[in-house]
């Protein structure tokens, strides 16, 4: 990053802290930072803070004269006009056209577009996608895997170091449940044409048989146990069903781009587990409880606080951490905590973000509990999420009643956008439209999700996500490929010489602007995990980008206009780009 490049946000928060200074006589705590963001009503600024306001009370003034006090304070040069007043007390800012371009010509030659390094960066483990063995991956997975890579990708261009890690579900009874339909059920030619099919299959069977079959469940169980004794010939199916399940999944990751540094299924912990227990026996967190192990509350929170704790008919009752089975045999949670262990000591994670749906939260709210019963002192954090409905606002199902494959999401998706590029697009060669459709059509499922508030719910429609106007991946591909469009008819090299730009236009104070806030939107994304910020951000530089192409002519202007022009679109066309890879998407140069 150019030295010295320090966002508009930044400056006037330093500024209002000195302006700050000579007002209180003291009464103002030294820890207070004020609050600048972006003006909501751009006609009245670029900035506002609401400062006034907050101290008014704390100093027994009157906002609005508290205000005109900072205003005279407040330093402006060689960054923005007199600070005005406006409502209440809120102060805006307006910063002057020079330095706006002088920012613009500063982002031309930054790599970086403005982003700084964060000052204080980790080693974060980020668990997400999570596939189970001898399932495919269906549209259940969309939110983690895409929630989950965005975050990884925003985190390292923020210099953290990054491990993605894929914890897939290969243990426990669901496997034993396999073995025993592949060795009772199996159809060898449906497998052959379909494997994860035949296995899930095999799985859904069986596991209907077991609820209503007692014979069934136990066989199951010793089919389980077998395989976790290393019996052979469980052993080796069991790698089998592993290798066409990650095989299946790298397929769709392939097409999702996106990237592991760690793949350790349930059972890399397995031997780990009974050592663990014991433990906590002998530390007095765990305890026995009717043949079974479990590790009750320590009553040292607050009980509304407390995981271990729940209130029914005005009594606050035990709900319990188990780890151990009365039939001795472990489970999630007895994994999960022996996972942390491997996550915080072998891999020595500073910070470990779950992105798991929102059903798990007593799950993880307990789990956290138990490491800081431990004395774990590593940051665990459950990025939470609400699930995918239907126009019904049900549970998202095909027609067929069936949580569909991703695979399939994705094809249909391609299929929908390969029908609008071949009508909008029908000159460009078969091969370009092919892959135009595919990053459309997977940019689209991508987008749709990314725009979404993670702890809500959202409706998958596929006529909402596949539109060309308003806040979708057609959207905004169509804004980059128009910043493109233009640099096609530019002859030459891009060269803008620092005092050929110049901001007069409304339409570019407005994209020039926005563009300068791109450092300021990035690091917000990680404060609470939210893609969906930077999601809004670029939908709303190609608003800002479209009305700017429509109002000010770019390669027929004068100088010097032009080269302000070029170098507002030539940064607008960056930052689309870059902010569009950290969400996943990588867009075509036309469509």
């Amino acid at each position: 990053m150019i030295e010295g490049m320090v966002t508009f946000s930044e400056q006037l928060t330093q500024r209002l802290i000195d302006a700050l200074g000579p007002i209180g006589h003291g009464n103002i705590q030294e820890e207070f930072i004020p609050v600048v963001t972006a003006a909501t009503d751009t006609r009245f600024g670029d900035y506002q803070t609401n400062v006034a306001m907050t101290l008014a009370k704390t100093l027994r003034t009157n906002p609005r004269e508290l205000a005109s006090q900072i205003i005279e304070n407040f330093d402006v040069s060689g960054l923005c006009d007199t600070p005005e007043i406006a409502g209440p007390g809120f102060i805006n800012f307006r910063i002057t056209n020079d330095i706006l371009a002088s920012r613009i010509y500063s982002l031309t030659g930054d790599e970086r577009l403005g982003v700084a390094l964060e000052n204080s960066t980790k080693r974060l483990l980020i668990d997400f996608s999570s596939p189970n063995v001898a399932k495919p991956m269906h549209i259940g997975h969309i939110r983690s895997t895409i929630i989950g890579d965005c975050i990884a990708r925003t985190a390292r261009f923020l210099g953290h170091e990054v491990i993605a890690d894929n914890h897939i579900g290969d243990w426990g009874t669901p496997m034993g449940q396999v073995l025993y339909g592949w060795k009772n059920h199996l159809n060898e030619n449906d497998f052959t044409a379909n494997p994860i099919s035949e296995l899930l299959r095999l799985y859904q069977l069986v596991k209907q048989q077991s609820e209503s079959d007692p014979e069934i469940a136990e066989q199951c169980l010793k089919e389980t146990v077998k395989l976790q004794s290393g019996d052979p010939e469980n052993l080796a199916l069991w790698k089998q069903f592993i290798e066409i399940t990650l095989s299946g999944a790298q397929e769709i990751y392939k097409r999702l781009d996106i990237h592991f540094d760690t793949t350790l299924g349930e059972s890399f912990y397995d031997q780990h587990l009974a050592p663990l227990v014991e433990r906590l026996l002998a530390e007095g967190i765990a305890q026995e409880s009717d043949g079974a192990i479990c590790i009750f509350s320590s009553n040292d929170l607050d009980p509304k606080e407390d995981p271990l704790l729940v209130q029914r008919d005005g009594e606050w009752r035990p709900i319990p951490c188990m780890i151990r089975k009365k039939d001795g045999g472990f489970n999630y949670a007895t994994t999960d905590i022996a996972t942390i262990d491997y996550r915080v000591n072998d891999q020595k994670a500073d910070e470990i973000l779950y992105v798991v749906d929102d059903r798990q939260s007593l799950h993880f709210r307990q789990l956290f509990e138990v490491a800081r019963r431990r004395g774990i002192n590593t940051c665990l954090r459950h990025i939470a999420f609400g699930k995918i409905l239907g126009d019904d606002r049900k549970p998202f199902k095909t027609r067929e009643g069936t949580v569909p494959a991703l695979g399939n999401v994705l094809d249909e998706a391609v299929d929908r956008a390969r029908k609008i590029v071949d009508e909008k697009s029908s000159e460009l060669p078969e091969d370009e439209r092919a892959d135009i459709a595919e990053k459309i059509g997977v940019g689209a499922v991508k987008y749709a999700e990314l725009s979404q508030a993670r702890s809500s719910d959202y409706i998958f429609s596929w006529e909402k996500m596949l539109a060309l106007q308003g806040n979708t991946a057609p959207y905004m591909i169509n804004a980059y490929v128009r910043t493109r469009s233009i640099f096609r008819k530019l002859e030459g090299n891009l060269e803008y010489p620092a005092d050929s730009l110049s901001i007069s236009e409304a339409a570019e104070r407005s994209i020039a602007i926005k563009l300068c806030q791109y450092g300021e939107i990035l690091p917000q994304i990680l404060c609470d995990h939210r893609p969906n910020l930077l999601a809004s951000y670029l939908y709303e530089l190609a608003q800002g980008f479209h009305s700017f192409y429509e109002q000010c002519p770019v390669l027929n202007a004068e100088e010097p206009a032009r080269s302000t022009r070029i170098a507002l679109c030539d940064t607008t066309s960056r930052v689309l780009r870059h902010g569009l890879n950290l969400l996943g998407i990588s867009p075509p140069e036309r469509m």
